[in-house]
């Protein structure tokens, strides 16, 4: 039993409770596991985990149980992501991401007249990122390629549909100016 749960809190994207660890391992092993059988496992492996051998713990987090690194490493497993993490967006990149966002699905051309410069790298990023993807061809002329937004991008800024975007009208004109307004 002890194993099982031990798998399946590691396997976890996320916290996983305990209604459905209990589920689970009920139509698993197609046998009816009480919640308290299940708790004193978790609590075994709890103090299994407490051990200086191990560089992670059980911890109890958002409802659920997850397998999370102890303290003393944090500083290795940052320099690791720092090393390993991909860099950020260009302003350029960013510029061309919002207006595809909000003029989607938009043809390159229409992007490059709005902000007065080639789209092409920028463009290729965001398609390499997988932030923007192709949806399909135009009707006009030459039917070139429509752009639009990808599920990775909506959930990379925390939305749930593209109604979610902020309004135009939300930005203030102060924030979006240089200099002093002229009488």
């Amino acid at each position: 039993m002890k194993q099982h749960i031990e798998a399946l809190i590691f396997a976890s994207p996320q916290p996983i409770g305990l209604e459905e660890l209990q589920s689970v391992l009920t139509e698993s092993l197609q046998l009816p596991i009480e919640a308290a059988i299940i708790q004193e496992a978790i609590n075994a492996i709890r103090a299994q985990f407490q051990d200086d051998q191990f560089a992670f713990e059980l911890v109890e987090i958002a409802g659920g149980y997850q397998f999370l690194t102890k303290g003393a490493y944090h500083g290795a497993i940052a320099v690791h992501l720092k090393q390993t993490t991909k860099k950020r967006l260009s302003q350029a990149a960013l510029e061309t991401l919002a207006l595809v966002a909000y003029k989607q699905p938009v043809i390159k051309s229409e992007l490059e007249e709005i902000r007065g410069v080639s789209c092409d790298y920028a463009l290729q990023k965001l398609l390499e990122k997988d932030m923007v993807a192709i949806k399909g061809r135009s009707d006009g002329p030459g039917r070139p390629l429509l752009y639009g937004t990808t599920d990775k991008f909506m959930d990379y800024f925390g939305i749930n549909t593209l109604m979610d975007l902020p309004k135009i009208k939300d930005f203030k004109e102060v924030e979006n100016s240089v200099g002093v307004a002229l009488e």
